[in-house]
């Protein structure tokens, strides 16, 4: 595998990628838009839209950076806009479906294995586990007007048929319990 020396946390991430095809630009500019304090913990690649890009999942968000020649995107997901979490496997490639802010959004093209291990990784961290990185300190109380917000797009998930009658019931009992 290919050598980036960008930064201590994207090497280490980009060293465990089984290919870097279509996403070395991406690693080497991902320190451009990464926040403040910011570490990546897993990268894989994938599809999003019309590019080729990065998947980039850090100790704040999950991120999907393309670099073209002509264009880039930039597209986040902060871990408290995240609802659900599916993941969709083939042989060999699989789709990765994230929920936020009642949108979803599917990366295709995402080898089986980093979207097995990003998917597990992502539900842990938006159920209130924080995978390898370390405790932080727990949030603030939410106001009452983000817990209906957060209680009608769980609603429209299930009404959609995206989330299961279990996953309902978990996520709004966690919901409720944050109160």
């Amino acid at each position: 595998m290919a050598t980036f020396n960008v930064h201590p946390d994207i090497d280490a991430a980009a060293e465990k990628l089984s290919s870097t095809v279509g996403a070395k630009r991406e690693i080497q500019r991902l320190p451009e838009v990464l926040w403040e304090g910011e570490t990546v913990e897993m990268l894989a690649t994938g599809v999003y839209g019309k590019g080729n890009g990065l998947l980039a999942m850090t100790n704040q968000r999950l991120i999907f950076y393309f670099h073209g020649v002509m264009s880039q995107k930039v597209e986040d997901f902060p871990y408290s806009r995240i609802s659900s979490v599916q993941w969709s496997g083939g042989m060999l490639m699989g789709t990765l479906a994230v929920f936020a802010s009642g949108n979803k959004a599917e990366i295709k093209q995402v080898p089986k294995d980093q979207g097995k291990t990003l998917a597990d990784q992502l539900r842990q961290r938006i159920s209130g586990g924080a995978p390898s990185s370390p405790a932080q300190p727990a949030p603030a109380a939410a106001p009452a007007g983000d817990i209906a917000s957060r209680l009608a797009t769980l609603d429209q998930l299930r009404a959609a048929g995206a989330i299961t009658d279990e996953e309902y019931r978990d996520r709004r009992t966690k919901i409720l319990d944050s109160l």
